[in-house]
């Protein structure tokens, strides 16, 4: 791989999650939440809500009297004034996830209807806040049923709202009939406000057959219990709720974007709404770039959405890494050519990883890179080439972001 297209796909990574901060977002949201006389209560929860509440409680100068933030394990970083801050489990809610929950149920309860509760939203609220209304580890086993089923983000967060106290519009209700403001950064296709953490301020548009036949659909085995809230209906008409949507995975394409036509390529976003096997996103990816490779020009072709695994085996990986553990597979011996792939919020799946980069020669540094494929062992297998990326947490999350990068001359 060469230095410079290295060095490319470097800038793009480190301006497209620059772009992605929630920070300026927010602060323009908050001009919109409507007027109030009484309390001001802030809960934030997902893998940006401690970023997200950072920009708030600057921009608000004091006016918080209480709140409390809910991030992923090792997303916190430090405290923020006033403001409980609590880490919890992701992408399988954990004990953390239910006490910082009941801490925010404490803290909206008993509000007034001149009251305001200013909820930031982001991508993983749906594992960090919960407050269950089944057994957990019957909970647990369900969602992690789910994840590796290949089951999709809405799929997944449908059937999460029949089971929980606070998921489905059904938080809203507990602040009711205090006014609930959402800020809310989008980590889904198409930026549904039902969906996004499962939608907790949001009326639900799923109906409990839509839930059923999922559930029939995966084989999920359920409780009595389970059974019988799958079948009860959530809240679809809610009066005290307003949100705002203050960024999405389209921001993490026009930024790269911007980047790679400053550097001389030819950009192609060949789509902001990716939704398909992420091996299936790796071929695709390389079946487009050959038309390319020899022609008279740099070419770049964007990406963004959520790819999903179906897992089989029993490795180590991510979404991100294994679209580029795919990638690597079709682009073996291929010349000036590079791919990535990245979580936005700087982890990919149960690893410390946010993606993976690879290029013509990676296939041929890991060795039976078929074998890693069919055991979804993608983690190990980009490891061993040094080819995942490593960014830490980044205070965002809107998705997923992929580039293909063709150096012609």
């Amino acid at each position: 791989m060469s230095a410079i297209i290295r060095d490319d796909a470097k800038a793009v990574i480190d301006a497209a999650l620059l772009a992605a901060q929630p920070d300026i977002a927010v602060k323009k949201a908050l001009a919109e939440m409507p007027s109030y006389t009484g309390k001001l209560v802030l809960v934030a929860i997902g893998k940006a809500a401690w970023q997200m509440a950072k920009a708030a409680y600057d921009e608000l100068l004091g006016k918080i009297d209480d709140g409390i933030v809910i991030t992923k394990h090792g997303h916190s970083k430090g405290e923020i004034g006033r403001l409980k801050i609590r880490e919890a489990g992701h992408p399988v809610p954990d004990e953390h996830s239910y006490s910082a929950t009941a801490e925010a149920i404490d803290l909206v309860k008993n509000l007034c209807k001149e009251d305001m509760v200013l909820f930031l939203i982001s991508g993983g609220g749906s594992a960090l806040f919960e407050k269950p209304l089944i057994d957990e580890a019957e909970l647990q086993s369900i969602t992690k049923t789910l994840l590796a089923s290949g089951a999709g983000i809405t799929e997944i967060n449908t059937i999460r709202k029949r089971f929980s106290a606070v998921k489905g519009g059904k938080f809203a209700k507990i602040c009711s009939p205090a006014h609930v403001f959402s800020v809310v950064l989008s980590d889904i296709i198409g930026d549904p406000l039902d969906m996004i953490a499962s939608g907790p301020s949001y009326p639900d548009s799923v109906t409990a057959d839509d839930a059923l036949y999922i559930a029939q659909k995966y084989n999920l085995s359920l409780s009595d219990r389970a059974k019988a809230l799958i079948k009860e209906e959530t809240p679809k008409v809610l009066y005290n709720v307003s949100a705002k949507i203050t960024g999405s995975v389209k921001q993490l394409c026009l930024a790269a974007q911007r980047v790679l036509e400053e550097k001389g390529y030819e950009t192609v976003i060949v789509s902001d709404s990716i939704d398909c096997e992420a091996k299936e996103a790796g071929k695709m990816f390389v079946s487009l770039a050959k038309k390319y490779v020899g022609c008279d020009k740099n070419v770049a072709l964007i990406g963004g959405g959520e790819t999903v695994v179906h897992v089989t085996g029993n490795g180590l990986g991510g979404r991100n890494q294994e679209v580029a553990l795919s990638a690597a597979k079709e682009m073996d011996g291929m010349k000036n050519v590079l791919f990535f792939s990245l979580g936005s919020d700087g982890t990919d799946g149960p690893t410390d990883a946010a993606g993976g980069i690879v290029d013509g020669l990676t296939a041929k540094n890991i060795g039976k890179i078929d074998e890693y494929l069919e055991n979804n062992d993608s983690y190990r297998a980009l490891q061993k080439a040094d080819a995942l990326i490593f960014t830490g947490p980044t205070g965002t999350n809107v998705n997923d972001l992929m580039c293909m990068l063709i150096k012609n001359n």
